[in-house]
């Protein structure tokens, strides 16, 4: 499968307008911040209560799921490391877009593998990616199990089950670290606030 390219493709068709242009009408800068930990780390949580908080300081957001866009975009995709791989891809090719439109745009996807997370940062502007790591332990997640999924895996029922028989590699240097087993989810909240503001 081709990888990611390291920078954005050249656009076929001259656009008269810009993404700067776009950005501006709105008042705002975009800027693209990737949720990336464990299935249960709270990642969709965190980027709801953010887009909540952006919208209400009149700011234009998109927020961008993992498990929507699986029911969507990519539902033609299984869980192979190969398919992921691939979803991530096509995740990131959106939030470019949206990026472009001018959006704030919130990431909110497990993203598994380094290298993909790097690729997709390679797609924005210097300084407008931001890497949350939401860095929630395993065993807490697998307490928390809002899905279901670390029972299912645990019995056999659910393969290549990230963190359990499919890797998670962890960010090396990312713009922020949330473990959110230890915090209320107001705490959190207000953590990722301050990670965005900085």
């Amino acid at each position: 499968m081709d990888r990611m390219p390291k920078k954005p493709l050249q656009q076929l068709h001259e656009l008269s307008i810009t993404p700067q242009a776009r950005a501006a009408i709105k008042s705002q800068q975009p800027r693209c911040i990737w949720l990336t930990g464990l299935s249960g780390a709270g990642k969709s949580t965190l980027a709801n209560a953010l887009e909540v908080r952006l919208h209400g300081q009149g700011l234009h957001t998109c927020l961008l799921d993992g498990d929507d866009l699986r029911r969507g975009l990519c539902s033609d995709l299984g869980m192979t490391p190969e398919a992921r791989k691939e979803n991530i891809r096509r995740v990131a090719e959106v939030a470019r877009l949206m990026f472009d439109a001018g959006l704030i745009v919130i990431v909110a996807a497990i993203s598994p593998f380094r290298s993909d997370r790097e690729a997709a940062r390679k797609l924005f502007p210097e300084g407008s990616f931001l890497e949350i790591y939401v860095s929630t332990s395993f065993a807490v997640c697998a307490q928390r199990d809002p899905k279901g999924l670390y029972r299912d895996a645990r019995a056999g029922r659910l393969k290549n089950f990230t963190g359990l028989d499919s890797p998670y590699e962890a960010p090396l240097a990312p713009e922020g670290d949330i473990d959110t087993g230890g915090l209320t989810q107001s705490e959190a909240c207000e953590r990722l606030w301050a990670l965005v503001l900085r």
